[in-house]
């Protein structure tokens, strides 16, 4: 049996930036299934926190210079890659000069969410998988974590499903207590369209919240995470609707390495 392939996509990895809990687990785990023989890719964006000559960031030339669609504009992408320190690992990371060169994550100097935050996010699920078509390497599984990666699932169930690269891609989608208050506004669903995506495929982003990202990756996904303990009153009436493809993976350490080597291998399968 080939290796399987596994492609993390979240907004933040150890030890370049940390500002949740997703950053540690997107750490542990792609080192845990390497160690278990599979093939591992990890995409995050390209905040500007993140130090590029401290954590010896460059730029990969031949997989830079792609436009990304984002409602009626086109947004260059340029891609960079570093190595984890200690580990048999890279990191690609996602940037655009217009999005991801602040010095902020999702919240400005006075805590105000960022106006584009949903820009930022279609930007980056369009390009994590256009970096992928330009790497030549075709997932098995591609596991997301957290909002920001929510409309992967979806594209690859309709803009990518007939690409050879992904034909057979599965996806995973892990939720996280990681909620804002914020509205985006009424021109979202417009932006995140893209080939084959129509607007009732993007009903659920019509609420233009948090909430409405979550229904996105789970109702897409070929399978949900539920990656903490304790959810707000909405985000576990959104899990309760996904009995037939929710799985709880809560206990720590090797065990739960082994709990997601045998769901990466079933639903590979």
């Amino acid at each position: 049996m080939s290796k399987l392939r596994i492609l993390y996509v979240a907004s933040e990895i150890n030890p370049f930036l940390q500002t949740s809990a997703v950053a540690d687990f997107v750490r542990k785990l792609p080192q845990a299934m390497q160690e278990r023989g599979m093939e591992i890719r990890i995409l995050v964006p390209r905040f500007g926190l993140i130090n590029e000559r401290k954590n010896r960031l460059h730029e990969v030339v031949r997989l830079s210079g792609i436009n990304i669609t984002v409602g009626d504009e086109e947004k260059p992408l340029i891609i960079k890659v570093a190595s984890i320190p200690n580990a048999k690992l890279q990191v690609y990371f996602i940037d655009n000069e217009d999005y991801f060169q602040r010095k902020h994550v999702f919240l400005d100097k006075d805590d105000r969410f960022y106006e584009d935050n949903d820009e930022r996010t279609i930007f980056f699920c369009k390009g994590v998988l256009e970096t992928v078509k330009k790497l030549g390497w075709s997932p098995d599984i591609v596991h997301c974590n957290d909002w920001m990666t929510a409309l992967i699932p979806l594209y690859l169930k309709t803009t990518y499903k007939n690409d050879p690269m992904f034909k057979d891609t599965k996806s995973v989608f892990s939720v996280y207590n990681s909620s804002f208050s914020y509205r985006f506004d009424d021109g979202l669903v417009e932006k995140a369209k893209a080939m084959d995506v129509d607007e009732d495929m993007l009903k659920y982003l019509k609420s233009a919240d948090f909430d409405g990202f979550i229904r996105m990756g789970c109702t897409y996904a070929d399978m949900v995470v539920k990656a903490d303990e304790d959810y707000s009153e909405s985000l576990n009436t959104i899990l309760n609707d996904l009995s037939d493809k929710k799985v709880e993976l809560t206990e720590e350490g090797q065990e739960v390495a082994d709990q997601y080597y045998n769901l990466y291998t079933e639903l590979a399968g």
